[in-house]
């Protein structure tokens, strides 16, 4: 235990969410295991927010969103589970949780205002999927996992129906555009030159 508390309780509650933020590195994606993906072997919802957070940036700026905006709801959009889990389409069939922005509510409790604004803010505009930054932050966080089942794909695991019911729940014609382009390509081939498309434009 440290020698001294501080003594501000909303820096305290800031820096409680912040260490509640990291224990997503150690909180599993629960749907690849109904994929043959050894529980071992499956990412963490911190791993999945982060290339989320990549592909809402280039959808955005792809679609004229706002490409920051598209970020920070990208990169809180999970960060309900680190109380209430992965949930899965099957796993909602028939357990009822805890609607994220409650939880949201309860995780900035004691936080600044302004912090506890401006999280809650971006989990509730995610959850409603009303804006444009919204719409691409949802499809970035459905493209992440059909991307995600590409490579686990090329690895051997069956994924084939993630990847059909990923491309189907994309609402955004440059998501859409983006899952064709990667169902075309392995995924190891951003390791080599790309090949030049400028001749048949």
């Amino acid at each position: 235990m440290p020698e001294h508390m501080p003594t501000d309780a909303e820096t305290v509650a800031t820096a409680a969410l912040l260490f509640e933020a990291g224990a997503l590195r150690n909180q599993p994606r629960t749907g690849w295991p109904y994929d043959g993906v050894p529980v071992s072997s499956t990412e963490t919802v911190a791993e999945h927010s982060h290339r989320t957070t990549v592909i809402g940036v280039a959808l955005a700026a792809m679609e004229g969103a706002d490409p920051a905006r598209t970020a920070l709801l990208c990169a809180l959009h999970d960060l309900h589970e680190t109380r209430i889990g992965d949930q899965t389409p099957v796993t909602r069939r028939y357990v009822t949780t805890a609607d994220p922005r409650k939880v949201t509510a309860d995780q900035v409790t004691g936080t600044p205002s302004a912090v506890g604004s401006a999280v809650t803010a971006a989990v509730e505009e995610f959850e409603a999927g009303e804006t444009p930054e919204a719409r691409c932050a949802r499809d970035a966080d459905k493209l992440d996992c059909l991307y995600r089942a590409l490579e686990y794909r090329a690895i051997g695991y069956p994924t084939d129906g993630k990847i059909e019911r990923c491309r189907a729940a994309l609402k955004t014609a440059s998501a859409r555009s983006l899952a064709d382009a990667a169902t075309a390509m392995e995924p190891a081939q951003w390791q080599r030159p790309l090949p030049d498309v400028s001749a048949v434009r």
